[in-house]
């Protein structure tokens, strides 16, 4: 009897493991059944645009290498990458000028995008540990609603260019290690301006920029009082009140008070302001982007440029210097159905911030958007300035209404600066309109 119940134990038992290695050899199967059906195959779309305002016609051919490096580790994944101007890619996606079958899927978006309920959320698709990869103000700027509607891809910032020649010439000294107060910096472009002629008429100036929409070269004087021009919580506008009034007067005073700056400041655009200071050579000091630094390089290395350095902006005090921007380069998927395709998407936007890839973008002149990737630029100095000048920059988060607002606060400043209204109405009349424009006026 114990004899029989043995051997039906143990047939029981022989029973259960042929039964569970069976279940696991099909789970595994199973398994890897399903990781072959959720990868996708098939083509997946790109457009992109110029980005004149970093002085890169494109980030084309940097695009072109990572797209086929891409493609070989995913075999059946095909990147058709389309070269296209913003027009022409809005009227697409909002007209509806092409045919279904041939619109992007991975698309260039910036703070100025005309409808983000287009884009695909990718909370989903990246994990919580991948975007703590990411700075911080950088994946602040691309949320949405508390949704992350793009991956940042690269970064840069705005720089204060002096022309050390100009210093010389002038025989005025640089700001000690680069930092001035708004007071030091009055006092050393008044000194440089300069009659080269004789004639009586002052044609040289210590300083000169533009006031641009989407453009906030100028903002980092405006900023220096704490003034805010989006609150980062709220993502609401916030460029009213005390401050804002303060910190415009002090770009109203280099006109009006000091006469610091030539009459057509707050009218001149940008192209001619840089000629201004690059070629022409009538200014001693220029904001820009930082994709200037490598131009310039490059220019006084030919013999054909001058000697410059790039200093901090204008702080207020002790204070650190406030730098507004939104040069960030990043992508987002337009909304579809096809999760499979989704992900392949992103899988491909997060290949492009690997750290190999993260690193090439010094042949851009851009940064990472990574927070351990180190050491870039180990070898240009001044480069190494403009990452310094990363901790201080404030990014333009994505927002409702952006480029309207930024067209209305222009114009208020440009008519503050060209005595048309004073700072504080000029101040007062934008927050008025950007009420009425975002339906929150009482």
């Amino acid at each position: 009897m114990r004899r029989v119940l043995s051997i039906v134990l143990s047939l029981i038992l022989i029973g259960f493991i042929v039964l569970w290695t069976y279940n696991l050899f099909i789970d595994n199967i199973i398994e890897l059944e399903k990781a072959e059906e959720e990868a996708y195959r098939g083509i997946i779309k790109i457009w992109d645009i110029p980005r004149p305002d970093m002085n890169i016609d494109s980030t084309y051919s940097w695009m072109a290498n990572k797209i086929r490096a891409f493609e070989r580790r995913n075999a059946g994944v095909y990147i058709e990458y389309v070269q296209a101007d913003l027009d022409t890619l809005y009227n697409a996606i909002v007209k509806g000028n092409v045919d279904a079958d041939e619109m992007p899927d991975i698309i260039p978006v910036d703070a100025n995008f005309f409808d983000f309920s287009l884009l695909e959320p990718l909370n989903e698709y990246i994990s919580e540990d991948e975007i703590e990869e990411f700075k911080h103000q950088v994946i602040k700027a691309v949320t949405y609603q508390d949704q992350l509607l793009a991956v940042p891809v690269a970064m840069t910032t705005n720089v204060m260019l002096i022309n050390l020649d100009k210093f010389n010439e002038r025989g005025v000294s640089p700001p000690l290690g680069g930092d001035w107060t708004y007071e030091e910096f009055v006092d050393i472009i008044s000194r440089l301006k300069y009659d080269s002629d004789g004639d009586g008429i002052i044609d040289e100036y210590g300083f000169i920029s533009s006031l641009e929409t989407n453009k906030y070269d100028i903002w980092a004087i405006i900023l220096s009082d704490g003034c805010e021009y989006i609150n980062p919580k709220r993502k609401t506008y916030n460029f009213y009140g005390e401050k804002a009034i303060k910190g415009l007067q002090k770009l109203v005073n280099l006109k009006e008070k000091y006469r610091a700056v030539p009459d057509y400041f707050g009218i001149i655009e940008g192209k001619d302001a840089w000629e201004m200071f690059y070629k022409d050579r009538k200014a001693a000091t220029y904001i820009t982007g930082a994709w200037a630094v490598d131009y310039l390089d490059n220019q006084y290395k030919s013999g054909e440029g001058f000697n410059f350095d790039i200093v901090n902006f204008p702080k207020r005090d002790k204070n650190l210097p406030i730098i507004l921007s939104d040069d960030i380069i990043a992508y987002g998927v337009l909304k579809t159905e096809d999760a499979k395709k989704v992900q392949m998407c992103v899988e491909f936007l997060k290949y492009l911030t690997s750290e190999r890839n993260q690193r090439s973008l010094e042949d851009l002149s851009l940064f990472t958007v990574k927070r351990n990737i180190n050491n870039m630029y180990s070898e240009n100095s001044k480069m190494k300035k403009v990452e310094k000048n990363l901790d201080y920059t404030i990014y333009v988060p994505f927002i409702d209404h952006k480029g309207e607002i930024d067209t209305i606060v222009n114009e208020e400043i440009r008519k503050a600066i060209m005595g048309e209204k004073s700072p504080s109405e000029a101040i007062e009349d934008a927050k008025s309109q950007i009420d009425r424009l975002t339906n929150k006026e009482k």
